[in-house]
């Protein structure tokens, strides 16, 4: 029954936004402690990588504004991310925070990148899959995107960079890692088209070097499927020590 049901399109991802925000709420640690923490990971940093292009392109839809098959045919994904400073044993949001978004399409493809030793394809002006937004405030972005694809040598992931503005206007901060995926998730998404098209991927979380020099254990995303079955929602909080 489920395979008949319409795919949830870009209008319904966009309009989700705003519900996931507002019914998102911070766990505590312990309800039963007094005072207990709030729930944030100090994360580990991660490698930018050779993708990231600082495009300056506000936007909370990463899919907006192209017909490339495999991104307008992939699996809707609301990725939500809670920026905190930890301080004191305590969790505060961290409101104005620039947190960009860059990861590649269904088909393992970066955007407004030259073809070359890790990406055949050539995709120069085109803007998919990238974006930022400021945090609200309660520290937190959510961006309507796809569950991205595998690419040679690396596991499915999502890249991510913090900023804070001084006033000078350069960065007071800033934090670049990567989030990631549960490999069962992966292993149903790839059963799916259009990245069915696309073979048996190689690399799993365990075997990606970046993920595990880095920790990535602590990197993964609380993913879980939409209620109608077609795509994905998918938070984490992120702690800064700043």
């Amino acid at each position: 029954m489920a395979r008949n049901k319409p795919r949830m399109g870009r209008r319904e991802a966009i309009g989700a936004l705003g519900a996931m925000g507002a019914a998102f709420v911070l766990p505590s640690r312990s309800a039963s402690r007094r005072g207990a923490a709030l729930d944030c990971v100090v994360v580990p940093e991660m490698t930018e990588g050779p993708f990231f292009v600082d495009e300056k392109l506000e936007r909370s839809d990463l899919t907006a504004g192209t017909s490339e098959p495999f991104v307008t045919r992939g699996l809707p994904l609301l990725l939500r991310i809670g920026v905190f400073q930890v301080k004191g044993g305590a969790c505060a949001p961290l409101v104005g925070s620039q947190v960009d978004v860059w990861h590649a399409s269904a088909e393992g493809v970066y955007s407004d990148e030259r073809s070359g030793r890790i990406q055949e394809k050539d995709t120069v002006g085109e803007k998919y899959l990238r974006g930022y937004q400021r945090t609200d405030p309660n520290g937190a972005v959510t961006f309507a995107t796809i569950y991205p694809g595998w690419y040679p040598g690396r596991t499915t992931h999502i890249h991510f960079k913090i900023r804070g503005l001084a006033r000078s206007g350069g960065a007071s901060y800033d934090f670049t890692s990567q989030l990631f995926f549960d490999d069962a998730i992966n292993d149903a998404v790839l059963t799916r088209p259009p990245y069915d098209t696309r073979g048996f991927r190689r690399v799993r979380n365990v075997n990606d070097g970046i993920y595990r020099r880095g920790h990535g254990s602590a990197l993964v995303l609380d993913a879980r499927q939409s209620v109608d079955g077609q795509g994905y929602t998918g938070s984490f909080n992120v702690g800064l020590r700043i």
